[in-house]
């Protein structure tokens, strides 16, 4: 069995699922010390993992972070190898209810009940998950957003037998590899991001549907206008800023009303017809296609990079995780 870890305090972690999400969390553990297990069948996954972990050591570097000072990995030849020694197991398989409940069940078997076993699904709600455990009350969402290495926000999610301290605890953890950890308190499908990525999503496909905009002009809307403005004020800051010196509340009087004017399609989507995939596709491909996915991979880091630097140098927003991680003792 698997000595209790210190709060906050990892040596070795398990990542268990080894596609985009999953090399990226074992990149991030990596790049902080952590000797990571790897389990993932595809004979691509160690390739997967060394092309993201490039990446993120690129970007590390452009942070001023050190690299010198890695974890090792070592690809697992099961599940069970895998998590044998792990202190934390973060689980990144597709989102298919049975596949997580059975990838579930051999974790359970191969490691101690102290040993929190976090989820990084974006929807599924853990208390599904929990159902059939033997040890329901170590298991939490912790689901990150892409480029995880990079990306300091990860929600944090107990479901019906999760106990408080480990929720704690897996805050802890996150926080100790440089992640901002929020408490997502209701257990909600999709949980908070994802729900206020799917509004945007489902109106953008409209926007495409009914022939307003394409697909380059909508991305461009975004990077050019309030994209700036959320990569350093969220949605309710940015409109506090809107209603000038009257604050929220004068915001609020003059915009609350138009929540009743038709304009959003929120409640449905278009259907996702030949035509529509065939009109997004090309869209995309006429967009993006010249590129690379790695190539766009490295262009996304070293933007964000930039960013996350002016944020830290004006100590704002992700900037004020990344300075913390900073400074915190190695």
């Amino acid at each position: 069995m698997t000595a209790p870890v210190q709060r906050g305090t990892i040596e070795r972690a398990a990542v268990v699922g080894c596609g985009v999400i999953g090399a990226a969390w074992a990149s991030r553990l990596l790049l902080n010390g952590v000797d990571v297990a790897v389990s993932d069948p595809s004979p691509d996954a160690e390739q997967i993992l060394t092309e993201v972990l490039a990446n993120a050591i690129t970007a590390y570097d452009e942070l001023g972070f050190p690299t010198d000072q890695q974890g090792s990995y070592v690809m697992a030849g099961s599940i069970a190898e895998a998590v044998a020694d792990a202190q934390f197991v973060q689980e990144s398989v597709p989102e298919r209810p049975d596949l997580k409940a059975s990838v579930h069940a051999q974790i359970e078997a191969a490691v101690g009940p102290e040993v929190i076993i976090a989820s990084s699904t974006s929807g599924i709600r853990p208390s599904e998950m929990q159902k059939g455990m033997t040890h329901p009350e170590r298991l939490v969402v912790g689901h990150p957003y892409n480029p995880v290495y990079l990306l300091p926000v990860v929600e944090v999610v107990g479901g019906e037998h999760t106990t408080p301290d480990v929720i704690d605890q897996a805050k802890a953890i996150y926080s100790s590899i440089g992640m901002k950890a929020i408490h997502v308190r209701v257990e909600i499908d999709a949980f908070v991001g994802d729900r206020l990525l799917e509004a945007v999503w489902r109106e953008a496909l409209w926007l495409v549907n009914d022939g307003v905009a394409t697909t380059q002009e909508i991305d461009d809307i975004m990077t050019h206008g309030f994209g700036l403005r959320w990569a350093q004020m969220g949605l309710f800051e940015t409109y506090r800023v809107a209603g000038g010196a009257g604050g929220f509340r004068h915001f609020i009087e003059q915009f609350g009303p138009t929540l009743e004017w038709p304009w959003t399609k929120l409640m449905d989507t278009p259907d996702f017809t030949p035509e529509l995939v065939d009109k997004l596709v090309a869209q995309s491909d006429a967009q993006s296609g010249m590129h690379t996915v790695r190539e766009l991979e490295r262009t996304r880091d070293r933007n964000l990079v930039g960013i996350l630097r002016v944020l830290e140098a004006n100590e704002w927003g992700a900037g004020t995780t990344i300075a913390a991680h900073r400074a915190a003792p190695s």
